[in-house]
C-alpha cells in the first residue's frame, strides 16, 4: 500500500537528486520527469546520479543541471570498493539534496539506491518498490507493474514524479544538439561522401546485448531491399553509425549490400550523432540508445525490436517496431536464454524495408504530433 505523500514538501524541495544508473536510453527515457520536476518548480536545480553510457547524455539534457558519477554494486559494470561507496555518500551528503528520486524499471529494486540517499541524509526519497521500504523512503507508490499495467518506460517515470505534484503538458524526450556539433557532424558527412542537403537514411545495426542484435546477414538483406523494392529512391544516402567496437559488424553489413553506403563508424560523439539524426529522413536501428536520441529529436525510427522488454519502444515519434512474436518474449535477458533468436532471426528482411517505405512516403521527417492538451501524469497503459 503507497504512503501517503505530502505532495506540499516536496513543492518546496529545491535541490533535487534524481537517481539514473542505467544506461543512455534510460536516461533519455526519463527526461519528461524530470522536465516534470522542473517545470513544476522551475528554480530547482536538478543533479542526475548516473553510471555507465548514461552519463554521456547528461551535458545535452537541458533539463539536468549538474551529473554526478557512480558505479553501485546492484547495477551492471565495475565493481566499485567500500570505500567508492562511502566517498559517494559523503559527495551526496555535501549535496545539501533536498530530495531523491530514484528512477527504475520494474525488474530492478529501488531500495539500494534508497539505503544511499538515506544514508546521505536526504530527506525526501521517493520510488516505486514492491515491498514496504519502511524508512528507506519517505514516499513510494506500489510497483503495479507487469501483472496489473504495463506502461512505456517514460509514462512509469512521468506517473512516479505525478505523485508529488509535478506535471508537464510536454512529455517528448529531450535532447540538445549543440550548434558546435551540427557544424561538425556536417563536416564528417561530407567528408564520408554524403551531402547533408539531401535525404538520407540512419542505419545502427549494433546494441550493448547481443540478443537485441538483427543478424548481420538479415541486416544486409534489409538494407539491400530498400532500394531493391524502390528504384526510384535511388538517390536516397545510406549511411552507418556505431560506436569504435562495432565497427568490424559495420563493415561486414555493409560488404553485403550491393548498393553505395557509407560509414560514420567510430567517428561520432554523442553530440555529433545527435546532430546527424537531427539530419537524417529517418533511423532504421536495433533496439537501442539512438532509437530514444531519434525520438527526441523527431527523426522517425524503424525499430527492430527484440522481445526481451516490452517498455521501450520509441516514444512519441512516427515509427515501426517489427519483431516476429514468439512464446519466450519478453525475457529480460542480453542473451538469448533459447538460443535461437527467433524475436529477430524470423524478421523477414523485406518487412523492415516495407516498414522504411511506409515512413519515407508519410514525409515524417519530423514529429508533428500535437503535445498534449492536459497536465501529463495520471497512470494508463501504453
Amino acid at each position: 500500500m503507497d504512503r501517503v505523500i505530502d505532495a506540499a514538501r516536496w513543492q518546496s524541495a529545491r535541490r533535487i537528486l534524481a537517481v539514473r544508473l542505467d544506461n543512455l536510453g534510460d536516461v533519455l527515457m526519463t527526461t519528461p520527469a524530470l522536465r516534470a520536476l522542473r517545470v513544476s518548480a522551475p528554480e530547482r536545480h536538478i543533479t542526475l546520479l548516473a553510471a555507465g553510457s548514461g552519463v554521456a547524455a547528461a551535458p545535452y539534457v537541458p533539463e539536468i543541471d549538474e551529473v554526478l558519477v557512480a558505479n553501485a554494486p546492484w547495477m551492471p559494470g565495475a565493481e566499485p570498493t567500500a570505500d567508492a561507496m562511502l566517498a559517494t555518500v559523503e559527495r551526496l551528503r555535501a549535496g545539501k539534496f533536498d530530495a531523491a528520486v530514484i528512477f527504475t524499471v520494474y525488474s530492478q529494486s529501488a531500495l539500494p539506491a534508497a539505503l544511499l540517499c538515506w544514508l546521505a541524509g536526504i530527506p525526501l526519497r521517493l520510488a516505486h518498490s514492491r515491498e514496504n521500504p519502511y524508512h528507506l523512503l519517505s514516499d513510494w507508490l506500489s510497483d503495479p507493474e507487469p501483472h496489473e499495467v504495463l506502461r512505456h518506460e517514460a509514462r512509469r517515470q512521468l506517473d512516479l514524479v505525478a505523485a508529488v505534484g509535478a506535471t508537464t503538458v510536454d512529455a517528448r524526450l529531450s535532447f540538445r544538439v549543440p550548434p558546435q556539433d551540427v557544424v561538425s557532424a556536417r563536416r564528417l558527412l561530407r567528408a564520408a561522401g554524403i551531402d547533408p542537403e539531401r535525404r538520407f537514411i540512419v542505419i545502427h545495426p549494433g546494441a550493448s546485448a547481443p540478443s537485441r542484435r538483427y543478424p548481420e546477414d538479415l541486416f544486409a538483406a534489409a538494407i539491400g531491399h530498400v532500394l531493391d523494392i524502390r528504384p526510384d529512391l535511388g538517390d536516397l544516402q545510406l549511411v552507418f553509425t556505431g560506436d569504435a567496437s562495432e565497427t568490424p559488424a559495420v563493415e561486414r553489413i555493409r560488404a553485403g549490400i550491393a548498393h553505395p553506403t557509407r560509414s560514420l563508424a567510430g567517428q561520432l560523439g554523442l553530440g555529433e550523432l545527435g546532430a546527424v539524426l537531427d539530419d537524417a529522413a529517418l533511423l532504421i536501428a536495433n533496439n537501442t540508445g539512438p532509437v530514444h536520441l531519434a525520438a527526441a529529436l523527431g527523426t522517425p525510427v524503424v525499430d527492430l525490436y527484440a522481445l526481451t522488454n516490452p517498455q521501450h519502444a520509441p516514444w512519441q515519434v512516427p515509427h515501426r517496431v517489427l519483431y516476429e512474436d514468439v512464446p519466450c518474449r519478453f525475457c529480460y535477458k542480453s542473451v538469448c536464454p533459447q538460443g535461437h533468436h527467433h524475436c529477430l532471426r524470423l524478421l523477414d528482411p523485406a518487412r523492415v524495408a516495407a516498414a522504411a517505405h511506409e515512413l519515407l512516403a508519410l514525409g515524417a521527417e519530423r514529429s508533428s504530433a500535437p503535445l498534449p492538451a492536459t497536465p501529463v501524469g495520471a497512470s494508463r497503459a501504453a
